[in-house]
């Protein structure tokens, strides 16, 4: 029980129904600024859906993940924005998110690929390699490339139409 004027210790989160079977993410502190989105799951991670290349590395991604840590979604899912307000609309063009579900830390482009594989099964045999110092800086580099270019690497007609829409920081 809250006096009134203050705000309660737990929220009650929405419930979903999901593939017919209803989950509820719980409840989560309020001064925490959680957002309780994982649906069950400790990861969100929210891919271009329309791009071919995308999507097959989203089926090998869905194999690897045998505990079921990742809820894999394509950033076109309705109400996606409303669920992560704290991404701006033009990320999801530019890049992968990795949205931790208990804290709401959010990770993008190639340090969320090293967020994804360091939580799958014997991912941390290949994110050591992230620690070397300029490692970091070429995949963000390398990424960003694909992103831009994924369009010619066989994803297909409509990510020639976003190309003219990326805009990467720092690149001219």
């Amino acid at each position: 029980m809250t006096t009134p004027g203050t705000t309660p210790d737990t929220v009650s989160v929405v419930r979903f129904t999901v593939a017919g079977m209803e989950r509820t993410t719980g409840t989560i502190a309020s001064t925490a600024g959680a957002s309780g989105v994982g649906m069950g799951r400790c990861y969100t991670v929210v891919y271009d859906g329309t791009c071919k290349v995308c999507g097959r590395l989203v089926r090998m991604l869905r194999k690897w993940d045998k505990r079921g840590m990742l809820e894999i979604v394509p950033s076109q899912q309705p109400g996606l924005r409303a669920r992560f307000p704290w991404i701006p609309a033009r990320a999801y063009t530019e890049s992968v998110q990795f949205v931790n579900a208990r804290n709401g830390h959010t990770l993008q482009g190639a340090r969320a690929i090293e967020g994804i594989i360091d939580v799958m099964p014997k991912g941390k045999l290949i994110t050591w390699v992230f620690s070397i110092p300029f490692v970091r800086p070429l995949a963000e580099k390398f990424y960003r490339w694909f992103a831009r270019n994924r369009y010619m690497l066989g994803c297909g007609e409509h990510c020639q139409l976003h190309k003219e829409q990326l805009d990467y920081l720092g690149e001219s």
